[in-house]
């Protein structure tokens, strides 16, 4: 009998409020239960498909305490892009343009995505193949299922994964990734992966795992599906008028070119907007002070791989970069910018001279160095909000040099 995805909520959430009362393990055990029920009539996932998959399963109660962690949303813009979009992931997605040409230039021709665009979304996504993540995806994706908000969609996703590794394209012990689930070079949802990962080099698998080829032509059908317009911009950086009216702003809000330019917005670059009156939308990541951008159709389609503006602002400004394109114009609105990843390696070393026990230098600011920069942000009498910013790079730099 076809289970309904009402239903499917509801015997979740049943599942749930009768193990409210009783520990983590028995709760798990009682939604995985719930969970191979429906499996069959869901995806087409056999009993003794689930049943080895699963077997030995456990929760991982840690990954909750991601879920209302995203530095998309909690980040400054201007830090945000300082880590994603620096020198370093430039040159870097240089030579990985020029070292996979050919696989991108089949790419882009089949899908109609240009390849820096492509390569971009990699770069964001997993800094070109070096950060998968570790996590076991089943793992995750089962605790989520079970326990916090949202266990309709991550259970969703746990059984799009259990379908994965049933259909043989990836192994059990390579499906690793984020907390929420994401895995392989461009990051993909298992959902997604079943919807839009294709074979990329004709070996009669979709591994975007240990697979570039696959990887980057999965992107560009993604883009492609999603309304990827060949050979049109995402937008550009704009300058506005003195006393605009921000109220008009929006990705969404779009409007003619011409309504644009005859309120006196111009190209930051000096280049004319063009005559035609394709839509664009005013986007304002930091308010009317910062850096503004008229975005189009392309920028929309960013947005649909990860549904936040600094995201997709970070893969259309890499993309640039990567052609060529230099910084924006205007300067962001803030007297404290934040740090490359080599600033941020930098800082961690600082730390760690210090005597404070962050781990590794890695350029990632977890919640180890973070509770490190509060301490030292307490004691040079700054705000201790525990971020990484030049401010506190240039007093730890002078403590050191003085020492």
């Amino acid at each position: 009998m076809k289970i309904t995805c009402l239903a499917f909520s509801m015997a979740l959430m049943t599942s749930a409020v009768a193990a409210q009362q009783s520990d983590p393990i028995d709760r798990f055990g009682a939604c995985m239960k719930t969970l191979r029920a429906v499996a069959s009539s869901k995806k087409g996932i056999s009993t003794a498909s689930f049943e080895r998959l699963t077997s030995g399963l456990s929760p991982d109660l840690s990954v909750l305490e991601f879920l209302d962690y995203q530095p998309e949303f909690r980040s400054p813009i201007w830090d945000y892009l300082s880590g994603l979009v620096d020198e370093e992931r430039v040159a870097d997605g240089l030579e990985m343009r020029n070292k996979w040409a050919d696989t991108l230039a089949m790419a882009s021709e089949r899908y109609q995505v240009d390849p820096a665009t492509i390569v971009a979304v990699w770069g964001v996504e997993s800094n070109y193949g070096r950060n998968f993540g570790s996590r076991p995806l089943l793992t995750s994706l089962g605790t989520l299922s079970c326990f916090g908000r949202r266990q309709a969609y991550f259970s969703g996703e746990f059984l799009s994964a259990l379908k994965i590794l049933d259909s043989g394209d990836i192994e059990p012990e390579q499906l690793v990734g984020s907390w929420a689930g994401a895995f392989g070079h461009t990051q993909f949802m298992p959902s997604t992966f079943l919807r839009l990962a294709v074979d990329g080099d004709g070996d009669g698998k979709r591994d975007l795992m240990g697979n570039v080829p696959d990887a980057l032509a999965s992107t560009a059908n993604f883009l492609h599906k999603g309304g990827w317009r060949e050979g049109q911009p995402w937008g550009y950086e704009v300058v506005l008028p003195a006393g605009f009216d921000s109220s008009v702003s929006g990705r969404r809000e779009k409007r003619p070119l011409s309504y644009w330019t005859t309120r006196g917005v111009r190209r930051a670059d000096g280049q004319p907007i063009a005559a035609a009156d394709t839509a664009a939308g005013l986007l304002l990541p930091a308010g009317p002070e910062g850096p503004a951008f008229l975005v189009f159709r392309n920028f929309d389609v960013i947005y649909g791989y990860n549904a936040a503006e600094s995201y997709a602002l970070a893969i259309a400004h890499l993309a640039d970069r990567i052609r060529g394109g230099k910084g924006f114009v205007t300067p962001w609105p803030t007297d404290d910018l934040g740090l490359s990843r080599l600033e941020r390696r930098e800082l961690q070393t600082l730390l760690l001279g210090r005597g404070h026990a962050i781990g590794e230098v890695d350029g990632m600011i977890g919640a180890k160095s973070r509770d490190a920069i509060k301490i030292e942000q307490q004691r040079l009498g700054m705000t201790a909000d525990g971020r990484a910013g030049q401010k506190l790079l240039t007093s730890l730099r002078a403590g050191a040099a003085g020492r």
